[in-house]
């Protein structure tokens, strides 16, 4: 058998989708059509995660303390984000919630996944995977995730602070704030 590749970025989308929806009970078919990737690219992904320990071995429960050091330690190095040209677009990062109300900016300071039918005008951030505009507008939990990673990412040191604070909540499950 080949040996697999360290984690991808549709892991990360993968694993956020079921931390975040961890009550329910999920098929791979179903993680395919929300997070708009092939049935192979989930099992894929969860067998990658599994292979790097942020997922059990049955690759049912996900190892929040795991996903929450590469989260918050890894991520910006290995999937970094640089704004690029404006465009329309997805509000992410300090633009989108649940930290747009937190930080203070005009509308040249506006971070956007480029999507034609996105309703803000912004830098344009690659996200994460291809797929995540489609899956963010499905899910909205998923959206202030994402949006958060990208603080994360290509955010100033304010802007990575709390983000970092709310991702930390948001795997614990803390539901207060959000």
């Amino acid at each position: 058998m080949q040996a697999l590749q360290g984690v991808k970025p549709q892991d990360i989308l993968v694993l956020l989708k079921l931390k975040l929806n961890e009550d329910r009970s999920w098929r791979l078919v179903d993680l395919a059509q929300e997070l708009g990737l092939s049935v192979s690219e989930v099992s894929m992904a969860l067998e990658r995660a599994r292979n790097s320990g942020l997922i059990d071995s049955a690759k049912k429960r996900v190892m929040r303390s795991a996903l929450e050091e590469f989260i918050l330690h890894g991520l910006k190095y290995v999937y970094p984000a640089q704004p690029g040209p404006v465009c329309r677009g997805i509000p992410t990062a300090h633009s989108a919630p649940p930290i747009a109300h937190r930080i203070v900016s005009d509308d040249n300071d506006q971070y956007v996944w480029p999507d034609a039918d996105g309703s803000l005008r912004g830098q344009a951030i690659e996200p994460l995977y291809g797929s995540v505009p489609a899956a963010a507008r499905k899910d909205p939990k998923l959206h202030e995730m994402l949006a958060l990673i990208d603080a994360l990412r290509a955010g100033r040191a304010r802007e990575r602070s709390i983000a970092a604070e709310e991702i930390k909540q948001r795997l614990h499950g803390d539901s207060k704030k959000h």
